[in-house]
C-alpha cells in the first residue's frame, strides 16, 4: 500500500530479491522498480512535480572503476560496453514505445529512502516519457512517471490501457520528515514503532491535501486498516 514505511529487508522480501541497483526493469518478468532519493546530497536528482501526481526521476551513471573517468563527468549510458541496453535503456525504450502507441505503458513500482534503514513505499507508477537532458556538464536521462491510483494499483499492474487515469498524490518528502520528527517514529494511536503507515488524516478522496505536515499522521498497520477512508 503506498505510504507504507519499510525497511530495506522487508522491501527486499516484497519484490522477491535483493536490490542491489536504483534502477530495476521487469523484476522476474513483472513490474519494475525504481529506487529515488530526494534527500539533501542525494546521487540523482529525483524530483516530485504537479502537487504530487508526476515523478521526475534521473537515469543513472556508468559504473565506477579504478580506470574509468568519474562517471559524474560522462554521459549516462544507453548501451553497456557489450552493447547491450542498460537500466536506463530498457526504461528509455519502453517509455518511447509508449509514447508511439507500439506497447501499454510500463508499470513501474516506486521505494523511496527517507533516512537510514526507513523507505517509503511510494506505489505503483505510469513510465510515460523519457528524454535526455544536458545538465550543463553532461546528457542524463529523465524519466516521467505519473501515479496510480491506490485502488487501481492491481487492476492496472494486470490490464494496463492506454487511458492515464485514476491519478494518486505521493507525500512529498519534506512532509514525511516533519511528519515523523512531530510524531517521533510512533503511531499516534498506540505508540508502536513497527508496520507503520503515513496516513491522510481527511483523506485524499475526501479533499484533503498530500502536500501539508496538518493533515498527515503516522498510523501504525491496525489502526490504518480501522481507519480506512473515515474521517477522524
Amino acid at each position: 500500500m503506498r505510504g507504507n514505511i519499510i525497511s530495506y529487508i522487508e522491501m527486499c522480501r516484497q519484490e522477491g530479491i535483493s536490490l542491489q541497483k536504483g534502477m530495476n526493469f521487469k523484476l522476474r518478468g513483472k513490474h519494475s522498480v525504481l529506487l529515488m532519493s530526494v534527500r539533501p546530497n542525494s546521487p540523482y536528482e529525483d524530483k516530485i512535480e504537479e502537487d504530487g501526481t508526476v515523478l521526475i526521476y534521473e537515469g543513472h551513471d556508468a559504473p565506477k572503476t579504478k580506470k574509468s573517468i568519474e562517471p559524474k563527468l560522462l554521459d549516462q549510458p544507453e548501451f553497456s560496453n557489450n552493447g547491450l541496453l542498460t537500466e536506463n535503456g530498457k526504461f528509455h525504450k519502453a517509455a518511447q514505445q509508449f509514447k508511439l502507441s507500439l506497447q501499454r505503458p510500463e508499470i513501474v513500482r516506486v521505494y523511496e529512502k527517507i533516512r537510514g534503514g526507513i523507505w517509503s513505499d511510494n506505489g505503483f507508477f505510469h513510465l510515460v516519457d523519457s528524454w535526455l537532458e544536458n545538465d550543463g556538464k553532461r546528457n542524463v536521462f529523465k524519466f516521467r512517471l505519473v501515479a496510480l491510483d491506490d485502488s487501481k494499483d492491481i487492476l492496472l499492474a494486470n490490464n494496463s490501457c492506454n487511458q492515464l487515469e485514476g491519478r494518486s498524490r505521493i507525500i512529498p518528502t519534506s512532509v514525511k520528515l516533519e511528519v515523523w520528527a512531530r510524531d517521533r517514529g510512533r503511531c499516534v494511536t498506540c505508540g508502536a514503532t513497527d508496520e507503520l503507515h503515513f496516513d491522510h488524516i481527511v483523506p485524499f478522496s475526501k479533499g484533503g491535501t498530500s502536500l501539508k505536515p496538518e493533515n498527515i499522521q503516522l498510523l501504525c498497520a491496525r489502526h490504518n486498516l480501522e481507519k480506512r477512508d473515515k474521517i477522524q
